[in-house]
Parts: structure tokens; sequence; C-alpha cells
């Protein structure tokens, strides 16, 4: 019996160990410091601010965050999208699919590459994105400004919303204001508050950076939430975001089809070519209604997603970007 008793109490023992020793891989597997052991909460989790970096570097330019205002202005953006969990994360999975398409045109029309992070500022890479000011597509062109760079903008035909000719629209916007302003910063607040809006503050202010502007608080912000998407972006596993690549979406391939005439019917078009009307307007969303009009006789590129794109297997999905995902 006191053999008995002594296995006994020797099994609770090593069971007890064996817990001990597994409570860090079942609480998250990473390293506790002595102030977060110590730390008393009333909530099951703890949450901390990410660090600030002393600075970044934007389009060539590194941009110092060392003095309180931008630093603390970089803080809070940085919060902001580590704790905006779901659509931060989202935002990186659209990346995947939308960053190919982007770039290309970035670089053909000769802007720096950081400044794709706009259009996740703008509609967090949402193509059909609209916002209560009328402002729409992925790049928040207002109808005017969309007409005056060379968009269609209309009841019928709306390229605000289409991906390739709206971030070539952008990139006519972007290299006007930098042969105003000569720094990419600066640019991006214009694409904020307008030429007008910032010019006029920096000749009140004796101010040659936008960066050292007061302005209205969204404009204000907007510089400071450029750099944190670029900091979030180049490593989402730092501030939180654990993805692997088969949750990231993947470019879906598609055929195109040239029309120069009136399609009276889109649906019955959709279904003609395989596929379904919902289908047609998620890959031509700048078709803005149950037809294309086309009194002009223009010529339209129309996408026609293929089979093995609509039915892509999520585990052979490509990483655009390594950084982005953990395996």
């Amino acid at each position: 019996m006191k053999r008995e008793t002594t296995l006994h109490l020797l099994t609770i023992v090593a069971v007890a160990v064996c817990i001990a020793a597994s409570l860090p891989l079942l609480t998250g597997n990473y390293k506790i410091d002595n102030a977060r052991e110590s730390a008393k909460s009333e909530v099951p989790y703890n949450v901390s601010p990410p660090g600030v970096p002393d600075k970044i570097n934007f389009a060539g330019e590194n941009i110092e965050l060392k003095r309180y205002d931008r630093r603390e202005r970089m803080d809070r953006e940085l919060m902001a999208f580590t704790y905006m969990h779901s659509t931060t994360m989202l935002t990186i999975k659209r990346a995947n699919r939308f960053f190919p398409v982007i770039e290309p045109i970035l670089k053909e029309n000769g802007i720096p590459d950081d400044l794709k992070y706009l259009a996740i500022i703008e509609s967090n890479l949402n193509p059909l994105a609209r916002s209560s000011a009328g402002a729409a597509g992925m790049w928040q062109f207002m109808q005017k400004t969309g007409r005056d760079y060379g968009l269609e903008v209309n009841d019928n035909v709306d390229e605000r919303y289409h991906i390739e000719k709206a971030t070539h629209a952008a990139c006519k916007y972007l290299k006007e204001a930098y042969d105003k302003y000569g720094d990419w910063l600066s640019v991006a607040a214009s694409y904020n508050g307008g030429q007008a809006r910032i010019s006029s503050a920096m000749e009140k202010q004796l101010a040659t950076n936008a960066t050292d502007l007061w302005l209205v608080e969204e404009t204000s912000r907007y510089m400071y939430r450029l750099l944190a998407a670029k900091a979030v972006f180049a490593d989402p596993e730092r501030y939180g975001f654990l993805l692997k690549r088969e949750q990231l979406y993947p470019p879906i391939a598609y055929n195109e089809i040239t029309v120069a005439d009136t399609i009276s019917n889109l649906a019955r078009f959709a279904q003609d070519n395989g596929i379904t009307y919902a289908q047609l307007k998620d890959f031509n969303p700048w078709l803005r209604d149950t037809f294309l009009q086309n009194k002009s006789k223009r010529t339209y590129t129309l996408k026609i997603p293929t089979r093995e794109g609509m039915y892509y297997n999520p585990k052979k999905t490509v990483p655009y970007n390594k950084n982005w995902v953990i395996d």
C-alpha cells in the first residue's frame, strides 16, 4: 500500500511538471518580461503599444520621428493599424492580389513604390469603396477630379472603379503635385487636403514641408497613417498579424474581351461567357448599370474570370511579399 501511495504521488508530481512546462505553449509561446509578470489586470488579456522607430524611410527620404509631435502622431497611427485587427488583416490579404497590379503602373510612371500605400489609406484596397462625400474607387477620386485626370465618369461607366485606369490617373496627380512641392509627404498631404489648401497653409505658416504644418486633423493624420501603413506592411508579424500563405487572396486568372458596341443586357452577356452577372460586375466594377450604352463607340476591355481562377486552391497561393506570412 505504501509503495502504491508513493507511485501515485510521483505520478501527480510528474503530471504537474508537464503541465508547468507546457504553459508557455498554451499561452502563446512568447517571452514575458518582468514588467508583464508583475502586472495586475482584471481582464483576461493584455495589450501594449508598438514601439515607435526613430526614423522611417519614405520614398527615398529619411523621416525623423524623434521630435515630440512627429513621434506621438506616428504612435497614434501605429496603434490604430495594430488594433484595427480585422481591417488591417483584410487589407494585407487584399494586397497580395492588388499590389502586383498597382506597383508596375507606379514604376511605369516614375512614381516611388511607397506611394502605393496611399491606396491603403484611401480605401483599404477596396475597389468598390465610396465615401460619404462621393469619392469612389481604390484611389477615391471625386467625379470632377476623375474627369480632369482622364477618367470616364457617368451613370453608365465610371472608371474611378477601374483599378488600372484609376491608378494611372492617380500617377498623373502625384507627378503634378511633386513638381510643385518636391517631397512626397507633402504630395500625400495634398492628395487628401488639396493642393490649394496645402500651398496656402505653407505660405501662411512659413513652412516648406507639410509635416510641419498645422492642418485639420484628418490631413495631419494622413501623412503619419501613410508611414504607419508602410511600417506594418513591411513586417506584419511584428505588429501581431500572423497569416499563412493560404489565407492571402491570390490574383485570379482572367481572359479579356474587347467590345466596341453596345451590350444591351450584361446579365445575358455574362451567361454567354460562362459566368454570373455578379462575377462580371466583380471583375469590372466600372460597369455601373445593367447594360453598356457606349454611344460614343469607344473600345472597352472586359475581364472574364477563368474557371481555374475562380476555383483556386488556397494552399497553392504564392505570397507576393514573403514577410506577410509566417510559413
